[in-house]
């Protein structure tokens, strides 16, 4: 507990009046830190620390690369600028040596500072000179990590582009006839994509797994052996990493792509509980693998899974090596089912896609996009394409689309003058040698055909679970999806004596949730709710596993 003369030794608070500063000493905390512990990280809720002892570190993370911005020593304060812009913490302050901070909430700062104009006046000019010096930093030109150098309708350099957006990595990407571009990686050639690092590193036909190695993101699990080995890093599995590593289970996710999952593809979630203004998919994932890994999970991307042994909990990576775990969470999510036209699969990166994820957004400015679907997930690309494209036209085959999309969307669609919806059409055909250029749509009432310029054509039409994979222990329906709890008894495929928990498959120990488990709903809140609940039904499972 702090002491009278503690408090009245702090500089900013050494000539307030006896009583208030024995209140200080009987309200603040007083924090005991480690070695590399936070007081606080970066966005947490705003308060006022003292520095008592020891010496505190000034982290951010740019770029996913975290910097020092400075340090605090005995005496000194932080939290100046959250206090006085009622913001989050623009950054982390972790203790680099065992250290003792007081922490001031905000309602006992501002009872101080009522009766101290003093106190106020020098926390408001010290939050000044902080905020010049975080707009000098804001200011300085951030370098990308990567640079690639590659054609428009190459679909290696489009699943390049695509991976690094996902991964939060941030590139540049200018095609081999820009100006630029020879003098980026002179004397390679341009027979396929070309990546350049920071470094001056240059790949030819880089590989995503390499790129990823480079990149510092893990693609080998650390360890022998998890309490926990989650397959799939959506919303479900991710939900499922935090809680397992905040609960202290050895946790690692799988994931053959980027965390996110199909979540991630969505351009904006505007009905996810505690955003307000809504949150992109791929923000949402980043907060959320960030949360994770924070709490000591291990994220491994760009690895698909090979095999599954449900007895022995082990999973075979595709490369051979296998992650041995106590218990196994199965959360694919589902994959975007695709349209049968004809054509189609040799277009697919080259103006055909499934989904659409916002960094899509610069492959069509100026142009006429189509969107085939009429679910949520449609109607959110939509939006976000019509800040960028010319026209947006959304392709249905229904009467209406009142009967699948939200209410909100809808409106908001209304009120964009350059979206149009097509009802009771479908795309017949699409056109175009090296690249998609046009498409015909068929009115299904007249059977009349146009046919329409097209610059992207991006398909919503519902999405399958893809678990022909998984091994016959695991019980699945006849549309794929992986039965759980009392489902798999009425199937009768329990064989224990104990009833499976609710999210516990056919396997025992092998739990599933999100979109690969057989449930009516299927939304973001609920995979993030059944990821943690997963994680309840493990610990029950290694407790009475012994």
């Amino acid at each position: 507990m702090l002491t009278v003369q503690e408090v009245s030794g702090i500089p900013l608070f050494s000539d307030l009046p006896a009583a208030d500063i024995e209140r200080l000493a009987r309200v603040a905390a007083d924090i005991q830190l480690a070695a590399g512990e936070f007081a606080v990280h970066e966005g947490g809720e705003g308060a006022l620390f003292v520095v008592l002892s020891g010496r505190i570190e000034v982290v951010k993370t740019f770029d996913g690369i975290e910097r020092t911005l400075g340090w605090r020593v005995p005496g000194t304060i932080f939290g100046e600028v959250p206090i006085t812009l009622g913001s989050p913490f623009p950054g982390g302050y972790r203790a680099a040596e065992p250290s003792r901070v007081k922490r001031i909430e905000v309602q006992q700062y501002y009872a101080i500072a009522s009766v101290s104009k003093d106190v106020a006046q020098k926390v408001n000019a010290l939050a000044r000179e902080r905020l010049g010096g975080l707009q000098a930093i804001a200011s300085e030109p951030q370098k990308p990590r990567v640079t690639l150098i590659g054609h428009r309708w190459d679909t290696a350099c489009a699943d390049l582009r695509r991976f690094l957006a996902r991964n939060q990595i941030s590139f540049d990407w200018v095609t081999p006839d820009a100006p630029e571009a020879a003098a980026l990686v002179s004397g390679s050639r341009f027979d396929g994509p070309v990546a350049r690092l920071t470094d001056g590193t240059i790949i030819e036909k880089p590989e995503v797994r390499d790129l990823a190695n480079r990149l510092g993101l893990q693609t080998s699990p650390h360890a022998a052996e998890y309490d926990v080995a989650i397959v799939g890093g959506g919303p479900a599995g991710l939900a499922a990493a935090v809680y397992g590593a905040s609960e202290g289970l050895r946790t690692i996710v799988i994931e053959r792509e980027a965390p996110g999952g199909q979540a991630g593809t969505s351009s904006r979630i505007e009905n996810y509980l505690g955003f307000p203004s809504g949150i992109s998919g791929d923000e949402l994932a980043s907060r959320a693998l960030q949360q994770a890994r924070r709490l000591g999970a291990e994220i491994l991307v760009t690895r698909s899974v090979a095999a599954i042994d449900p007895a022995k909990h082990e999973v075979t990576l595709d490369g051979g090596d296998v992650v041995r775990a106590n218990s196994l969470i199965l959360a694919t999510g589902v994959s975007w089912r695709r349209l049968g036209i004809e054509g189609m699969d040799r277009l697919i990166g080259k103006g055909v896609f499934y989904g659409a994820s916002r960094s899509e957004a610069n492959t069509i400015h100026g142009q006429a996009v189509h969107l085939v679907g009429a679910g949520n997930s449609a109607g959110q690309a939509a939006l976000h394409f019509a800040g960028h494209a010319r026209q947006v036209t959304l392709v249905v085959r229904g009467a209406r689309i009142e009967d699948s999309m939200s209410h909100y969307l809808i409106e908001q669609l209304r009120a964009k003058s350059n979206i149009e919806v097509l009802v009771q059409t479908e795309i017949q055909s699409v056109h175009g040698d090296t690249h998609l250029t046009d498409v015909e749509i068929r009115d299904r009432v007249s059977g009349a055909v146009r046919r329409h310029d097209c610059g992207g054509l991006f398909i919503f039409i519902g999405a399958d679970a893809e678990t022909g994979w998984l091994p016959a222990d695991i019980a699945s329906n006849d549309r794929g999806y992986v039965l759980t709890g009392d489902d798999v008894k009425k199937a009768g495929r329990w064989s224990q004596s104990r009833d499976p928990y609710l999210l516990e498959t056919s396997a025992p120990g092998v739990f599933a949730c999100g979109d690969v488990r057989f449930s009516p709903v299927k939304r973001v809140a609920s995979a993030v709710g059944e990821g943690s609940m997963a994680i309840a039904f493990v610990h029950q499972y290694l407790a009475q596993k012994g």
